[in-house]
């Protein structure tokens, strides 16, 4: 009977969070920066065949790993090229992370209820959701470094298990580089501080780590063969050891930069992590414990130092903040409860909410959002009042409410909100299309690059001054120019070829 149990909250959690990381996942264009890169690349390995030496724009891409380019090609080939097989790779690895963080947590805590809660805490974690359903590699490393985890966990009752975590490794590897030897390292602190040594002398492990990390380390051989330094000192100088030190291309902060990030996405979780960290500290002595305490503490810290700041770094930390939530919110099940603080600040995230309906509904209003805004304000309200009656159903409540405002933003145009602070790429790459063939470079007076732009109009789009946009139109150019610069500069003879977004498309100069 236990074990039809355990199958059952496994399909639920499987159903329910495929529907939310694949609802509506092709309704918004893709966003810059690594949507727009990632599908270029796969969608030149999915036209020209070339798997082993991936290109962007022709050139070699060398930034990362292919894996995800592998799968969004595979992807391109069954369904064509769209947001939504751009995306599906990656949301549908994300999706599994949450049973699999039920497993890891059925091992570590071995009891039900906070696996189950640890599980619907990251089930309802709006970044984990948010950029788990992008074409970015984040969600992809977690839930390959979850499945290391539970092969780690399973290998002390069965030792075959740990053929899985060289394996584990080697996905790792091929999805985001480096960041393997972090992940690597928290899982090794925690295989020695469990005293799990026996797995040092399993010769399932050692065959896993050589098959399971074949594949990436012959990967990165063929690529240093082909392209010599210049593939080391991109891929591992600039992409890993120089954001250590250095803030690349300007993404800097202070050491408290993810801590904000946090306080900024967390809720309503965040209200309960500060009791669960101390709960994990008071169970160090327990897999649980050592394991929340090690992986906070060493990737937190980790990337706190690094001097390149950028927002989805944090994102392997949410599967161990879940884990402390979870066993927090499991304690209020077993013990009477006062948390006059968490019902406070609910009753303020549910005052906000309704005036983030009024806004929605002044504001160019979107009827989804503005459901979504009152659902929000009625689960936190109800929420509050539970909690200050000492009301276990309050978990419930904050648990179904979360997942249904999540499954609203998701359906909604606003997920991407990063959309609406640039010009949307599509009608501008529809105008370059009807006009211009695929591969020709145009010259753009805008601020930076937009992978995107390029990904929708099969173009190279470089940004220019405007010396540098009339010396181009001058070499027979073709030039995309927003209202300002085109009054502004001088093309005498020139031909409009039409308009889009406020940017016209104009053809090169005839000698």
């Amino acid at each position: 009977m236990r074990a039809f149990r355990e199958k059952e909250l496994l399909f639920i959690l499987v159903m329910a969070s495929g529907v939310l990381w694949l609802m509506f996942l092709g309704n918004s264009p893709l966003r810059d920066w690594d949507e727009g890169t990632y599908g270029m690349v796969a969608k030149e390995i999915y036209r020209t065949g070339n798997w082993l030496y991936p290109t962007l724009q022709g050139e070699p891409f060398l930034l990362k790993p292919p894996l995800m380019q592998w799968l969004i090609a595979l992807c391109y080939q069954l369904g064509g090229v769209q947001e939504f097989t751009t995306r599906l790779p990656g949301a549908v690895l994300t999706a599994l992370g949450v049973p699999l963080l039920y497993l890891v947590g059925r091992l570590v805590f071995n009891e039900t209820l906070p696996s189950l809660f640890a599980a619907l805490v990251y089930l309802t974690m709006l970044p984990v959701v948010r950029h788990g359903r992008l074409a970015m590699l984040d969600g992809m490393t977690i839930t390959f470094f979850l499945l290391l985890l539970f092969c780690v966990l399973q290998a002390r009752q069965n030792r075959r298990w740990a053929l899985g975590v060289g394996f584990c490794l080697g996905l790792i590897t091929l999805t985001k580089g480096t960041i393997v030897l972090l992940l690597g390292a928290i899982a090794c602190i925690f295989i020695l501080v469990n005293r799990q040594f026996a797995l040092l002398k399993n010769p399932y492990f050692w065959t896993g780590m050589f098959f399971g990390n074949a594949l990436a380390i012959a990967w990165y051989v063929a690529q240093w063969q082909h392209y010599g330094d210049i593939f080391l000192q991109v891929h591992f100088q600039s992409q890993a050891i120089d954001r250590l030190s250095q803030a690349v291309e300007g993404n800097s902060g202070p050491p408290w930069y993810y801590l904000i990030e946090l306080l900024k996405y967390g809720f309503p979780w965040l209200l309960f992590l500060p009791g669960g960290l101390y709960l994990a500290w008071k169970k160090r002595d327990t897999a649980w414990g050592s394991l929340v305490l090690i992986g906070t503490i060493v990737y937190f810290g980790t990337i706190s130092l690094m001097s390149t700041k950028l927002p989805w770094y944090i994102m392997p930390v949410y599967p161990f903040l879940a884990l402390a939530v979870g066993a927090k919110l499991s304690e209020y099940q077993h013990r009477s409860f006062k948390a006059p603080i968490s019902a406070v600040l609910l009753a303020i995230i549910a005052i906000a909410s309704l005036g983030g309906c009024v806004y929605f509904a002044t504001n160019n209003p979107q009827p989804v959002l503005i459901v979504m805004s009152i659902v929000l304000a009625i689960s936190m309200g109800v929420t509050a009042w539970l909690i200050k009656q000492r009301d276990r159903r309050f978990i419930p409540v904050l648990f179904s409410g979360m997942y249904l405002v999540l499954a609203l933003l998701m359906s909604s145009q606003s997920w991407i909100w990063e959309l609406k602070e640039r010009f949307p790429v599509k009608p501008v790459a529809a105008l370059i299309r009807q006009h211009v063939s695929p591969g020709t470079t145009i010259y753009i007076s805008f601020a930076y690059a937009r992978p995107s732009l390029e990904f929708y109009s099969d173009c190279k789009i470089v940004p220019a001054t405007a010396p540098v946009l009339q010396q181009m139109w001058s070499n027979k150019s073709y030039l995309l120019l927003d209202n300002a610069t085109l009054k502004g500069i001088n093309l005498p003879g020139s031909k409009a070829l039409g308009t889009a977004e406020g940017f016209t498309l104009i053809a090169p100069q005839i000698n």
